[in-house]
């Protein structure tokens, strides 16, 4: 199996957990037949192929990440005119000037792909290759150049490129990339999950009454979500604010528990999906579905507004599971059905 890392030598060494309440976490083989069938060499190839493309497009996620990282790192903590969008949230020229370098080099390597991005929009692709989709989108690549805008533009280090591939919806690559401390996290379906390089695992805590819980601040919380996120962060140990995307990393890597958010776009999200999963934690919707995000004939309004706004991510099955109880989601909707 091809390992889906990549060490950069001017990385650092990724921190250790010290000192924390939890934990980290064949079948008989046949005698093999004289001859393989046609069907079983033809999905191994498949595989094989399908494993080499996987590794063509992480190679290209850490060159989006580099571009990205030279611009950013250039205007952090420097004097920037900050200018609010639609939705009143900051952006700024490095903003758009790091989704602008990803951009091209996106079009250049793979022009059939689309991408969407949170500054400049949804760009088909030039191509369909898939009949699930009519609009050149079975590729899609989703980019946050800034995840974390309010902590970049107060000079914390605590925001995040964050770029994911989508195929046919299903998130397939995702990295975080945070330039100034330089720690990249990357996921590749299928295997497990790296910080700079080296493997890393979420753990496992057992009972949420252990659980070291972030998010990036209370007031992504109002009205319905504010009442089931009070239940879960009054059941945690330790609840924390202000980590944007890096919380999530952090909790890839074993250094906390829970990960709890409203309020978010697909862009802020579905990088996250493979490292997480690639580390042996679990993310999902408040409700427990799978993250999963789809434009249909390039309409983004309406399949913004149909993806889910909250994300619960944690190290366990377990924890996650009696975090999901905690939100009774479903229930709450349902009553508010009614």
């Amino acid at each position: 199996m091809l390992a889906a890392s990549h060490t950069r030598s001017h990385c650092a060494k990724p921190f250790q957990a010290h000192n924390t309440p939890c934990i980290r976490r064949g079948p008989l083989l046949k005698a093999s037949m004289p001859q393989q069938t046609a069907s079983t060499e033809q999905q191994q190839q498949q595989q094989q192929q399908q494993q080499q493309q996987h590794l063509q497009f992480l190679q290209l996620a850490h060159d989006l990440a580099d571009a990205a990282g030279l611009i950013t790192t250039r205007y952090f903590r420097t004097k920037l005119n900050v200018d609010s969008k639609s939705d009143a949230s900051p952006v700024t020229i490095a903003d758009r000037q790091a989704e602008e370098a990803m951009r091209k080099l996106i079009a250049a390597a793979y022009p059939s792909h689309a991408v969407f991005g949170e500054e400049a929009g949804l760009t088909l692709g030039s191509s369909s290759s898939s009949s699930s989709s009519s609009s050149g989108d079975e590729w899609l690549w989703v980019l946050d150049p800034i995840d974390g805008t309010k902590s970049f533009i107060t000079g914390k280090p605590l925001f995040g490129t964050l770029i994911a591939l989508l195929h046919n919806g299903t998130p397939v690559l995702g990295v975080i990339d945070q330039p100034v401390t330089r720690e990249r996290w990357v996921g590749l379906a299928g295997q497990q999950s790296s910080l700079n390089g080296r493997p890393i695992s979420a753990r496992a805590c057992g009972d949420i009454s252990n659980a070291y819980m972030y998010s990036t601040t209370p007031h992504m919380f109002a009205g319905a979500t504010e009442q089931a996120f009070h239940r879960v962060r009054d059941a945690v140990r330790i609840p924390m604010y202000g980590c944007d995307c890096y919380a999530y990393g952090l909790l890839a890597a074993g250094h906390c528990d829970l990960v709890v958010e409203a309020d978010l776009k697909p862009y802020d999200y579905m990088a996250l999906v493979p490292i997480i999963q690639g580390a042996g934690g679990v993310i999902s919707d408040w409700s427990g579905q799978p993250l999963r995000w789809q434009v249909q004939g390039g309409d983004v309004a309406a399949a913004i507004k149909a993806a889910p706004g909250e994300v619960l991510a944690a190290g366990d099955a377990e924890t996650h599971a009696q975090a999901l109880q905690l939100l009774a989601w479903k229930q709450q909707q349902q009553q508010q059905q009614q």
